[in-house]
């Protein structure tokens, strides 16, 4: 059985992750399977919008497979690793600058590489049962499929907030921080999907979801906004963790003790990367610098040793090295900027000519 089910239903192009039991975690054959049907897709006129959603009961996509990234990088298999990370990118532009309407149903768990494949469509659904995250700070990794170009255009800093954290955000955290922009019960998404199979255009389809749609119950974020703003904006980890220190909230302080369970040169790599990222308006020039920060990560021990604290041995207990910011010099972080030893992105088609510019804030 396939891993992606890929079908026409009506006027709606139906792609599907189908590997439930690995949360439907990317592989390169999965990318490739949606790329070929998105191409398929852009010149068939039958087809006039594009369904994604995932296989199970658990969510839409826990992301890339981290444990093969693992293994291909323990073994020295990184050209491996690099091809994967650069068509997962291109996927994730061909789906920014896609020519019809993309609609995401981000029900369940929505992470990393799941994050890739649905934030960067037209329109993202989420429900009551939606955990959306980009928890790689945690494995000693970066933001990446975009995740810094998104985050970055998040209001008040709520995106510098989720990346240094790597908190896990529901429904209305996330339509907050603009990585969704519909909520709909999950009860409803079964007739939904069958809805929508019926419409006769994108418009009737867009008009189905609007009418469906409604208020999501109460988020966490909306009320700490105020000192979210202030301690994100600072300039370094280590005054945003002496910012934070200041502030008398649980939540204040649960944010950093979050923050120093991470890697802490994937934090400060994160945060130049963000900050680069709110100066740009081209996804593209994200993406590119995501694909160099993600080979250079993977050369870097912290990546091994999050992956075998998370995953492998599963003691949640990693060796960092450095083992706090203040020991991260910048001279440390500069290299991972000067990572281009591999190919350059190929985020330009015949049909999709231009600036890759992606979702504007």
């Amino acid at each position: 059985m396939s891993e992606v089910e890929i079908r026409v239903e009506g006027a709606c192009g139906r792609l599907t992750l189908n590997r439930p039991s690995a949360l439907n975690s990317l592989t390169l054959a999965m990318v490739r399977e949606l790329k070929a049907a998105l191409w398929q897709w852009i010149e068939d006129p039958a087809v006039e919008f594009i369904l994604l959603d995932g296989a199970g009961e658990r969510g839409l996509c826990a992301g890339g497979d981290i444990r093969a990234l693992y293994d291909a990088a323990r073994s020295g298999r990184l050209q491996e690793a690099a091809t994967f990370f650069r068509e997962e990118y291109e996927l994730n532009s061909l789906i920014a600058r896609y020519p019809k309407p993309y609609i995401a149903l981000m029900d369940g768990v929505v992470m990393g590489g799941g994050i890739g494949v649905s934030a960067h469509g037209s329109l993202r659904v989420v429900t009551e049962r939606s955990t959306l995250a980009m928890p790689e700070t945690r494995i000693g990794f970066i933001p990446d499929v975009g995740g810094t170009y998104l985050l970055a255009r998040a209001p008040d800093e709520l995106g510098t907030y989720a990346a240094l954290t790597a908190s896990r955000l529901g429904p209305a955290d996330a339509l907050l921080l603009r990585l969704g922009d519909l909520f709909i019960s999950s009860n409803e998404i079964p007739s939904v999907i069958a809805e929508l199979a019926f419409c006769r255009s994108a418009q009737d389809a867009h008009e189905l979801l609007r009418n469906k749609s409604a208020a999501p119950p109460p988020g966490s974020l909306e009320p700490e906004r105020h000192w979210i703003r202030r301690c994100f904006s600072m300039k370094t980890i280590e005054e945003i963790l002496n910012s934070l220190g200041e502030e008398t909230s649980d939540i204040a302080q649960r944010a950093a003790a979050e923050i120093r369970k991470n890697s802490p040169t994937a934090l400060k790599v994160t945060l130049r990367a963000l900050r680069d990222a709110q100066r740009q308006t081209d996804l593209g020039y994200s993406l590119q610098q995501e694909y160099n920060l993600a080979m250079a990560c993977l050369q870097h021990p912290d990546f091994q040793e999050g992956v075998r604290a998370a995953l492998i041995d599963k003691d949640q207990q990693p060796r960092w090295s450095p083992d706090d910011p203040a020991s991260v010099t910048i001279e440390q972080v500069n290299p991972f900027f000067k990572n281009n030893t591999f190919p350059t992105l190929n985020l330009g088609h015949a049909y999709l000519q231009g600036r890759v510019s992606g979702r504007q804030s």
